[in-house]
């Protein structure tokens, strides 16, 4: 046990003694952030460790917030709760929020007073109150048991920990896995669920450069979006009330509008989601020749077809458009990411880590076979690695399968007329839905185009019967053509692609009608056969995957603690360090540390659908009306890159100076380091963020709202 302790320290609590050109590789836990303390300083950071994180006194944690579970990060910036994030963070609120005749998507929208604030459905946040390492009351009662077994008992002990953290309060607590199973750590949070709307941009600022721009820097993008939180009378989280006022934090943000410069100290603070620094050379060729691969052409194909008809129509634009952003994100992650883990030889470097790994593990019995035994876990399941990724990326890619999935899991109910009344119920509540946004065109279109991607690029001795149905039934000349025709048929016919159809079926349920039926027959088919003959495919290579990591982490942790400092992400608290930085991307080619408002008129493209601008930006910059937002030069800055250690889910999150104080929105990473997830890359790897200056500059002078004054500035 002493062994393991040891190996935990440096899993979880070292920090390098750096030397001369320190890395700033590292996401760590705040609760341990003393262990960095002396090297934060070196770089310039004038806090202490304990201003950071504290229990007993207010903290820097205790303005940061997790939002709707970890998709984002915010930070609270005002006494009166007032919230800042990014603008794609808050995208899917804005367009839920938006019409035609009120299109806040495409206009921007200030509050001029409390009572316009829009209370948003179902987003929430948490607010961190402690963190507690549990690894001793956990680890102990895990030994010897197979990792489903492994799993309950985690499952088990977490929820005991949870119960017993939160008896007597309003918080909720979890339990989360480290290091693949080498550390646990007990996680408490206070929920508040009356988030409101202050303001947002218009997404001609929010997400200026589009597509195009995404992932890349220089970066001219506002990525901002305000909000507030709400509590009760008591200051405590509570459902939304009228009679609900601002909440009162603990701690909020100061603002600068001092600037930067190349070498400021910078730190990020929130909620990274998920790396896997650990992954095996393994892991990285399957990624590069097939799952990636599989995720972008299925994207793909979705991507294009909703665009052509959000291209007609404002109404379908605003139904789909949070959808639609959010798939674009990551279609072109995972190109970049495939791009960069081949430049960057990502794969030769894993293996030269194992090669060393597996002389030392020489003669150790619980290391010396882990490698032969990935290796065959890998040979078993490689053949079946993309059914599930054409699988979710693109058969049920389709919207429909939100309405027949669940006829599917409801089927049965309409054999008995003593179950069809609820079984119908539920089927109308999933179709309420299913109707506010689903597009006939855009859809019909990406059932036979991911239908034709399985058929070619999945083995056909996988295949679910009814493709051979359809291409029996169908058949058109080729497969293609086949598919096409079935995919009109089913869109004319089907009781889910029409409301009316759907309606009168719920009047007059019948289970053979709904089993026949071809949205039915198709989405029902492709589930049984993954779940019935290949599902265990990937349930057997995870269990097998999942032990030997957690083995090999420790491992590594005893032949070189440096290799294994921090745990991988994994949507708790961390903070990262590091400093305002340019780069040099290519040879020849030099990237400056910040952007600036006149990048963003040389940008400029009248109505094009990424580069354009409102008419007041328009005017306000030939004015040059900047007011108190400009830089040394007389520009404002728009956007500034760091070398912080950041991955998704840290979107939102503050950048803040070596006084804790809010300098801009970290909002993405740069192309050249799309690796970033498996390997931090020091020459390469940026956080990309807006400048906090921008930002006010686009609320006050642009917005023409008075939210400035509600902020503590600090000049």
């Amino acid at each position: 046990m002493n062994k393991l302790k040891t190996t935990l320290c440096a899993l979880l609590a070292s920090s390098l003694a750096w030397a001369g050109n320190p890395s700033d590789e590292g996401m760590w836990l705040p609760l341990l952030i003393g262990k960095n303390e002396a090297q934060m300083k070196k770089q310039g950071f004038k806090l202490s460790a304990k201003e950071i994180y504290n229990v007993n006194n207010a903290s820097l944690k205790d303005a940061i917030v997790r939002m709707g579970g970890g998709f984002c990060t915010g930070e609270i910036v005002s006494d009166q709760g007032l919230l800042f994030t990014n603008h794609h963070c808050g995208y899917d609120a804005i367009a839920t929020n938006s019409t035609p005749e009120d299109n806040i998507l495409d206009n921007g929208f200030w509050a001029k007073s409390s009572n316009e604030e829009r209370p948003i459905k179902d987003l929430y946040i948490d607010i961190l109150v402690r963190m507690e390492d549990v690894t001793d009351k956990v680890l102990p009662q895990l030994a010897g048991l197979n990792e489903k077994a492994r799993a309950a008992k985690v499952n088990q002990l977490g929820n005991e920990l949870s119960q017993k953290a939160t008896e007597g309060t309003n918080y909720n607590a979890s339990v989360r896995e480290f290091a693949k199973g080498n550390a646990y750590y007990l996680f408490v949070f206070e929920k508040f669920s009356d988030i409101r709307l202050v303001g947002t941009p218009p997404q001609s600022i929010g997400k200026y450069g589009g597509d195009t721009d995404n992932w890349v820097w220089p970066r001219h993008t506002g990525d901002f979006s305000v909000f507030r939180i709400y509590a009760n009378k008591d200051n405590k989280g509570a459902d939304y009330s009228k009679d609900n006022v601002p909440y009162r934090p603990k701690k909020f943000l100061p603002i600068s509008l001092k600037g930067i410069k190349p070498g400021d100290f910078s730190m990020v603070f929130g909620f990274p989601g998920r790396t896997n620094r650990y992954e095996t050379s393994m892991g990285i060729k399957l990624a590069i020749e097939k799952v990636n691969p599989g995720i972008v052409k299925n994207r793909g194909v979705r991507l294009e077809a909703w665009k052509e008809e959000m291209d007609k129509d404002v109404a379908v634009k605003l139904a789909l458009a949070s959808e639609y952003a959010s798939i674009a994100n990551y279609w072109k992650y995972f190109i970049g990411q495939t791009e960069q883990l081949v430049h960057l030889k990502v794969y030769d470097q894993k293996v030269a880590l194992e090669n060393q790994f597996k002389e030392w593990a020489k003669g150790k019995a619980e290391y010396e076979s882990i490698f032969e035994e990935w290796q065959k876990a890998y040979a078993a399941y490689e053949p079946y690695s993309t059914h599930s990724v054409y699988l979710s990326q693109g058969i049920f890619g389709a919207h429909l399968v939100n309405i027949a999935l669940p006829a599917v899991m409801s089927a049965n109910g309409f054999k008995d007329a003593a179950t069809t009344k609820a079984a119908s119920e539920r089927l109308k509540t999933a179709g309420e839905t299913f109707f506010k946004s689903f597009n006939l065109p855009s859809d019909q279109k990406i059932v036979a185009q991911t239908l034709l991607a399985f058929y070619n690029d999945i083995p056909k001795d996988q295949h679910p019967a009814i493709v051979g149905e359809i291409l029996s039934k169908f058949s058109a000349g080729t497969p293609e053509e086949s598919f096409k025709k079935f995919a009109q048929d089913l869109y004319l016919t089907s009781i889910f692609t029409d409301k009316g159809r759907f309606t009168q079926f719920l009047e007059n349920p019948n289970y053979e009608k709904l089993t026949n039926d071809w949205a039915f027959k198709y989405f029902s088919d492709f589930q049984r056969n993954y779940v019935a003959k290949y599902a265990k495919y990937s349930t057997d290579f995870q269990e097998v995957d999942k032990r030997l990591a957690r083995t090999y982490i420790k491992g590594l942790g005893e032949m070189n603690p440096a290799l294994v400092q921090y745990p991988d992400a994994n949507s708790t608290l961390r903070v990262s360090y590091g400093n305002v930085q340019d780069y040099d991307p290519r040879d020849g080619v030099h990237y400056k540390y910040r952007t600036t408002i006149s990048g963003v008129i040389e940008k400029y493209k009248p109505k094009d659908d990424e580069f354009d601008l409102p008419q007041k930006f328009l005017d306000l910059y030939k004015a040059k009306d900047f007011g108190q937002y400009t830089d040394s030069d007389g520009e404002v800055s728009v956007g500034f890159i760091t070398n912080n250690d950041i991955t998704g889910g840290n979107s939102g999150s503050p950048v803040l100076n070596a006084k804790g104080e809010l300098i801009g929105l970290a909002f993405d990473g740069n192309w050249e380091a799309m690796s970033g997830d498996i390997v931090f890359d020091q020459k390469f790897k940026r956080c990309i963020n807006v400048d906090i200056r921008y930002v006010l500059w686009c609320i006050e002078k642009l917005g023409g709202s008075d939210l400035v004054k509600e902020l503590k500035i600090v000049k």
